[in-house]
């Protein structure tokens, strides 16, 4: 595997040239390092089985990806979640200024036409990486999506920034019982996240997890207007640590959760891949790039689905992943707002912790 590795602490970065995927992410807090994000079991088993139609980016899984478009590839000839996901990346520069560094990375494969850059920022002193993916030029409009994965060995919970409902697909992810398993009623709405609807009747917290055993399931967020932050918290209890993810509701108004406990059977998940949620902040229907790029249910009610692209035209879409320990006794979080240099975590306890943070890394 072709890698390319960078750092400043307390932060350090592997890319899997391959595919795009960050590899490995680590992050100091005092005495200890913190691993937020999740690899696939497989990945790095040289006797993993895989049937012919797996997509590199299933091969490959790791950590957090680019995809454009998101989903279902079925406007543009190319994999599940687009070739930003799927292909080999170019690293193209590192530079340093100051108490910043930053690592330049080229697609290479076009998307639509756009050139597909991926500049990953580290701050010395800060717990994040500060991510940014521009596609520069091409014709139509694509979708986009972030695909943040987070392994909790012990369950967690998940607090987020104020959303407005929460949609599962038409069908549930897994439909043969010989194949895997979903527990989420399908295609079902409420703005109830604490309560969403099961398939056999009753109702799961999205924000606690596992929502139960050996099943696999998809829902789809929408943030509430009138924030100029969306965050997700997950606080997991084994880890001791807190994974935050950072984005501009504007420019990614869908989280959409995936939620991996052991519910597929079929190589190469073979019952295996356990205790992952997805956190995927994103501009895209679920339904798919098509689906994005027509009108939809989603963009009826003014919820964005897709970025048009223009020849001369740079789309930019930011995001920042980061993590903190917790402790033991670590309660969920209440409220994440950011300051002129600090973001602060409020739990439920009335507890308050500062992290070394740039606002303006979203506000530009």
């Amino acid at each position: 595997m072709a890698t390319y590795s960078f750092d400043l602490d307390p932060v350090s970065v592997s890319i899997d040239l391959s595919v795009g995927h960050i590899a490995e992410l680590k992050i100091r807090d005092g005495n200890r390092i913190l691993s937020p994000l999740h690899r696939a079991p497989w990945v790095d088993d040289p006797e993993a089985d895989f049937p012919p139609d797996t997509p590199a980016n299933v091969r490959r899984l790791s950590g957090d990806f680019f995809c454009a478009p998101f989903g279902r590839n079925d406007i543009e000839e190319g994999p599940p979640h687009g070739w930003s996901a799927n292909s080999a990346w170019d690293h193209i520069e590192t530079t340093r200024q100051e108490n910043r560094l930053t690592a330049v990375f080229r697609l290479q494969r076009k998307v639509m036409g756009a050139i597909v850059e991926k500049r990953i920022s580290l701050i010395a002193g800060h717990p994040f990486i500060y991510q940014e993916h521009s596609l520069t030029g091409g014709e139509g409009a694509v979708s986009v999506a972030h695909h943040v994965m987070v392994h909790m060995a012990g369950g967690g919970d998940l607090a987020i920034s104020p959303k407005r409902l929460a949609q599962t697909l038409p069908e549930p992810l897994e439909t043969d019982p010989a194949r895997g398993r979903s527990l989420l009623a399908a295609g079902t709405e409420t703005a109830d996240l604490a309560c969403f609807p099961l398939a056999d009747g009753g109702g799961a917290d999205l924000t606690a997890y596992p929502l139960g055993d050996a099943h696999e399931d998809f829902a789809a967020l929408v943030e509430r207007p009138g924030h100029s932050l969306g965050w997700s918290v997950v606080s997991r209890k084994l880890e001791c640590d807190r994974v935050i993810v950072l984005k501009r509701p504007d420019t990614l108004p869908l989280t959409m959760l995936w939620m991996s406990n052991g519910g597929r059977h079929y190589a190469p998940w073979s019952s295996r891949h356990t205790g992952v949620l997805g956190i995927e902040d994103a501009r895209a229907s679920p339904l798919g790039h098509a689906d994005s790029c027509r009108e939809n249910s989603l963009n009826q009610r003014g919820i964005a689905t897709a970025f048009q692209l223009e020849e001369g035209m740079a789309t930019t879409v930011r995001q920042i992943i980061g993590a903190c320990a917790s402790g033991k006794d670590g309660d969920s979080i209440r409220d994440v707002t950011a300051e002129t240099d600090r973001l602060i975590l409020r739990s439920q306890d009335g507890r308050v912790g500062t992290l070394a943070y740039d606002p303006a890394f979203l506000s530009a």
